[in-house]
């Protein structure tokens, strides 16, 4: 599971969003630092930069990190800004503590995380003065430590050598910060948890005692080897280790101080002695893992407990759940029903023994409850549970298990319960947080397509409703309800939708969609502007010129560091000229030449089969021949590197977006430009990479492999990426070794049950794919159909249109990738036979139920 996405739900409560860089008066602190004359600000993203009118400085160096918790921020801000100004240093300071609790929230990025203020020393002879001086002045102050970076003394300063001016270099296809060696080349500056240095660069003086202490080794009070680690966040760790003194293997969980802060300001070492309390109270408890010690090494708090054997109940879904798969039977229906049941026996049992002992669990959901090869249920992860005389509440805990505000004491536990009776038999409860509306047709749908117990769904939605009139949700039916749509109002609604939520006074992003817009950008094609306004315009909803003014001028504010076609600067180009701005697609794609030579990425998101697939675009449209030189280039390395292509590994990749089945389309393309067969063998080649990574489930379809215990039939990453090319290799070599696979890629695009409703990973991928099928036959018209009637499921009023989830259904997307803006692409293709991705090629249009 991606925790990532928990951290881009505090800043909305409809998408997912940046922490807001401006706070309440208390908050800011450029409010609380004045300036004086001579010096220049500016805003940089999160950050507040400062300097010295006119210091010019070196291009890399040491630099100094602060640290500061919540409590004491301001006040260790206030010291380095004083510092800072009357010894004319540079330094940065994030702009608000809402963005420092963000950032140092328990699922933020590790690599830069803690990091309230950067100073920029001169020198290491300033470095060390520096140190010492805001040493003396900080004594006492505390801060999480800095993964990436040196602690100096045991106060809130880290070092790290790194760059001090943006410098970039293209390392593996894309626009990196980089750092100078010594021989002028650039390389990339690195940005890790972890610290290190440049080989070339000399540790200086000042910090030899700091390097000496950090390598002095494991304390010998840690009386544990570590084994494997189960799980990594901001907080700390939790890992598999065996007592140094010999026995069973145990967990420990690692807590380090100001560190992981949940929204309420708690950091991890505070929710590891609570946790260490409760499960001293619960010894003995059926399904309580027993707790041996709590422990301190160096700053590190530690408690370990026993091990617990299982899977979680998310994963024991994931396996069993029979709408899924194909042509699911009333008996296999009914036989999964009994063992949902008895988990939910199991859990109400365990839940009850836990209240007897005066303990609310707080934090119910698929991830702390096993299920080990028995049936036996346990739960983990006690961090929020609280004495129920206490009138503590933890925490908010996992989307759609948590209580609403109303509920108090063993009434949370009892909340998440009823949620857990209905999850087991429809998993899409996080959606009914971000749609309370939602809960009545996910009830209706259990109790219909299960033949649940009478009562059995009506205990659990009376369990889940609000209790004051003025938070109850009437439930909303919309166009997608009705038994025959009428499909060009929906299309209408969901591009209202789309328009609706657009916000061009921001300049990081036009329209909201995946997280992924604040790593690449918001202008690119898969989850910004350049991909709303191509489905926009593909689907028939128009040209929106405002809007494309707002795209050119975010390429001319910050130019794309990739050169991808779904992430970069191709896919901006493709759009462009599409649109007309045939000299802003030139200016991008010269400026992209060196990035694409650096490219070794193979993909069609970030890498070399959407850019040759997109210079085959402008030879056409253009009538160029260059552009097609360029392609014919592109396509020749991608045929040498899947000569030598690594073999799978551990997590998937095969499919449309990252897998081989991009470069296979490529191959395909140039095949009808030139005629040449030998590209149409290098695309069977290609395919069967992909299909490598693909396994027969157990209900005979064949789907990618991703880990041990998941298979995935998505587009972007998935079996029905792979059947998207695979009938185009059909059409002209029907004998092809990896054409033999088509039935059982088509087969695994029927699942009832698709969890996200988007084209590159959720269902509508899948009626896409199952759509390309030049013969459909009467039960892929039926599959397809399916289809697109459980749009309802995830379908949300939006201001008058029709909006749907994004990933993990935590908050709205307007996206091609994840979001509307990819759905109105697939009913396109769909309903009108209209070329569903870029240079995909068309799907037969369908006649489908609806008007």
């Amino acid at each position: 599971m991606d925790l990532r996405y928990e951290a881009y739900c505090f800043a909305d409560p409809l998408f997912y969003d940046e922490q807001p860089e401006i706070g309440t008066p208390v908050e800011e602190f450029a409010s609380a630092l004045p300036v004086p004359s001579g010096w220049v600000t500016a805003d940089c993203g999160v950050w507040r930069v400062l300097h010295p009118r006119g210091q010019v400085l070196p291009g890399q160096g040491w630099k100094i990190d602060v640290s500061a918790g919540l409590d004491n921020a301001r006040r260790v801000l206030e010291q380095v800004h004083e510092y800072c100004l009357e010894h004319r240093l540079s330094y940065k300071h994030l702009r608000s503590v809402l963005t420092l609790l963000a950032r140092n929230s328990k699922y933020a990025p590790r690599d830069g995380s803690a990091k309230l203020a950067t100073i920029y020393p001169a020198d290491d002879r300033q470095l060390e003065r520096v140190l010492e001086d805001l040493t003396a002045r900080l004594e006492g102050e505390h801060g999480a430590y800095i993964l990436s970076d040196l602690r100096y003394g045991d106060g809130p300063l880290y070092v790290r050598y790194g760059g001090f001016v943006e410098q970039w270099v293209e390392h593996d296809g894309n626009r990196v910060l980089a750092i100078r060696k010594p021989d002028g080349r650039l390389v990339p500056d690195k940005r890790e948890p972890t610290f290190s240095v440049p080989d070339w660069v000399k540790i200086p003086a000042c910090l030899r005692s700091s390097v000496a202490a950090r390598k002095a080794g494991a304390p010998a009070q840690f009386r544990y080897r570590v084994t494997r680690s189960l799980h990594l966040s901001n907080g700390g760790g939790v890992y598999i280790a065996e007592p140094e003194a010999g026995g069973d293997e145990v967990v420990l969980k690692e807590a380090r101080p100001h560190a992981g802060l949940d929204k309420a300001g708690v950091d991890a070492v505070e929710r590891l002695r609570r946790e260490h309390d409760v499960l001293d109270r619960l010894a003995g408890v059926l399904g309580v893992p027993q707790v041996f010690e709590r422990f301190t090494v160096w700053e590190h708090h530690y408690l370990a407990m026993e091990y617990v054997p299982g899977s979680s109940l998310g994963d024991w879904l994931a396996h069993n759940y029979p709408l899924t798969r194909r042509d699911m039977t009333d008996a296999d229906l009914a036989a999964y029903a009994r063992r949902a049941f008895e988990i939910v026996n199991g859990v109400e049992k365990t839940i009850e023994a836990i209240h007897a002992r005066g303990i609310v669990f707080g934090d119910l959901n698929p991830l702390n409850i096993l299920v080990d090869d028995d049936g036996r249920i346990s739960l983990i992860d006690f961090e929020t549970a609280f004495d129920v005389e206490s009138g503590d509440r933890p925490a908010p805990g996992a989307p759609g298990f948590r209580a609403p505000a109303d509920r108090t004491g063993f009434e949370i536990d009892e909340h998440a319960l009823a949620a857990l009776r209905l999850w087991l038999f429809l998993p899409l409860f996080q959606l009914t947080e971000l749609a309370p509306a939602k809960l009545p047709g996910i009830a209706e749908f259990v109790e219909r397509r299960f033949a649940l117990p009478e009562g059995y769904v009506d205990a659990a939605v009376a369990a889940l409703a609000p209790r004051t009139a003025s938070v109850r949700s009437a439930p909303v039916t919309t166009e997608l309800d009705q038994e025959k749509p009428d499909w060009p109002l929906v299309r209408k609604q969901i591009a209202e939708a789309v328009l609706a939520s657009a916000t061009p006074e921001r300049q990081d992003r036009l329209f909201p969609g995946d997280i992924e817009q604040f790593r690449v950008d918001g202008a690119c094609f898969g989850v910004g502007a350049a991909g709303v306004l191509h489905a926009l315009d593909v689907s028939g909803a128009g040209r929106f010129p405002e809007h494309e003014r707002w795209l050119i001028d975010a390429v001319h504010r910050d130019p794309p560091s990739r050169p991808g076609f779904y992430d970069g600067s191709y896919g901006i180009a493709y759009v462009l000229e599409n649109f007309g701005h045939h000299g802003e697609a030139t200016k991008l794609l010269a400026s992209s030449a060196r990035l694409v030579e650096q490219t070794t990425d193979h993909a069609l998101e970030s890498g070399l089969a959407g850019i040759g697939l997109a210079m085959l675009h402008f030879a056409t449209v253009r009538q160029d021949n260059e552009f097609g030189r360029q392609a014919l280039t592109t396509a020749v390395r991608l045929a040498e590197a899947l000569e030598t292509a690594p073999p799978p590994g551990n997590f998937a990749r095969a499919g449309l977006l990252s897998g081989w089945s991009g470069p296979a389309l490529l191959f395909i393309r140039l095949f009808e430009r030139t005629g040449e067969p030998a590209w149409l063998s290098f695309a069977d080649q290609a395919l069967t990479r992909d299909l490598e990574e693909c396994v027969e489930t157990d209900d005979g379809s064949l789907q990618v492999r991703d880990g041990a215990a998941r298979t995935l039939p998505y587009v972007g990453v998935g079996s029905a990426g792979i059947l998207m090319v695979a009938e185009q290799l059909a059409r002209h070599r029907p004998d092809a070794g990896a054409c033999e696979s088509l039935p059982a890629l088509r087969e695994s695009c029927r699942g009832e049950f698709v969890i996200h409703p988007g084209l590159l990973f959720g269902r509508c991928g899948l009626a896409v794919a199952l759509g390309m099928d030049p013969s459909p036959s009467p039960s892929t018209r039926v599959a397809i159909d399916l289809h697109l009637a459980r749009l309802s499921w995830y379908a949300v009023p939006f201001k008058g249109g029709l909006a749907f989830p994004g990933n993990k259904l935590l908050r709205l997307s307007m996206d091609v990738k994840t979001g509307g803006a990819g759905i109105l692409l697939a009913l396109a293709a769909l309903l009108d036979g209209k070329e569903v991705l870029p240079l995909l090629g068309g799907t037969p249009s369908l006649q489908t139920s609806g008007r």
